[in-house]
């Protein structure tokens, strides 16, 4: 059986019996005023982080939900666009849409503002989204990509890269896996739709997102989330996952390549009141600038005693330069 029907039949049943130990999200909750999740929606919340921003929410944005679990991010990114159509959930399990348009039901009876039609939801696949080019300001999408093997999760990048606008973003929240998957357990199929033997190194997990076009990535959170164990597992060694939650812009691709933000941060204690590098970079003195890492490799490069740039935190909230 391909990994692809193995986990159409994971999440059909998880759809029609809610599996509360399925994902184990890194992420709390959000709690936004006015608010209420319906409880079968917390427990089908299949994701392994959060890919609810509200930085990236306003002015009404046009919304995209690829893997629409129980419907908790598509009622939660509602509550930022109040229109009829203006999330649209896409999922290529039947048994899925029909649990999410159940749990809108519910929604509404908690929620005095949320209708149903704020939420349009369609049938289809990841790897062709029936959706419309340049069509979409934020897409999103909660452990499902790490499911994918390497060409299709191309095509899935590709997708998500077609149906945004310029300068659109896509939210990301996977695992990841730096100290290496065994072959044997990434050829599991029931492991891999578990959203566990899928899940890549942080760097080629990004590499992915530029090979695509996108042209900055902003890494805004990295936490623990799993570990697979000899004697649980079929391996001779420990392996740690982690959960990551990223965007990518769909902004230009600069010349001299993409601007990552791994959480890097340049400080300027000198003589003066500021630094200027001459590249569109001005240090303050003695305030912190959030850099992407090309930024922070070009100032290290200056080897100036009076400049300090911390290793990546791989928490990333906004500001600086690039």
């Amino acid at each position: 059986m391909s990994y692809h029907s193995t986990t159409q039949d994971l999440y059909r049943d998880a759809a029609l019996t809610p599996d509360v130990g399925l994902c184990c999200t890194t992420t709390p909750i959000w709690q936004l005023p006015g608010l209420s999740i319906p409880k079968r929606m917390q427990q089908m919340n299949y994701g392994c982080g959060s890919t609810v921003h509200p930085r990236d929410l306003v002015n009404n944005p046009k919304i995209l939900y690829v893997g629409v679990g129980g419907g908790m991010e598509l009622l939660q990114f509602a509550y930022f666009n109040r229109q009829a159509g203006g999330v649209i959930g896409v999922d290529v399990v039947d048994e899925m849409l029909q649990a999410s348009e159940e749990n809108f039901k519910l929604a509404e009876k908690e929620n005095d503002w949320f209708k149903s039609d704020f939420v349009e939801l369609r049938h289809g696949d990841a790897l062709e989204l029936p959706v419309e080019d340049e069509s979409i300001d934020v897409a999103a999408q909660n452990c499902l990509f790490n499911i994918f093997k390497t060409d299709d999760l191309k095509k899935a990048l590709q997708e998500m890269y077609r149906v945004l606008k310029p300068n659109g973003r896509l939210i990301l929240s996977d695992p990841i896996c730096d100290g290496g998957m065994p072959a044997n357990l990434t050829e599991d199929s029931r492991l891999r739709a578990l959203c566990l033997s899928g899940a890549l190194p942080l760097q080629e997990y990004i590499k992915a997102l530029t090979d695509v076009g996108f042209g900055t990535i902003e890494v805004r959170a990295r936490r623990p989330y799993r570990v697979l164990a000899p004697g649980q597992y079929k391996t001779d060694k420990l392996v740690f996952i982690e959960s990551v939650e990223v965007c990518a812009i769909k902004d230009p691709m600069p010349a001299d390549g993409p601007c990552v933000f791994t959480g890097k941060t340049a400080f300027y204690f000198g003589d003066q009141e500021y630094l200027d590098d001459q590249k569109g970079h001005v240090l303050l003195n003695n305030q912190p600038l959030a850099v992407c890492d090309k930024t922070a490799g070009a100032l290290a490069s200056l080897n100036r005693q009076d400049l300090f740039i911390t290793d990546s935190t791989f928490f990333y909230d906004g500001g600086g330069c690039c």
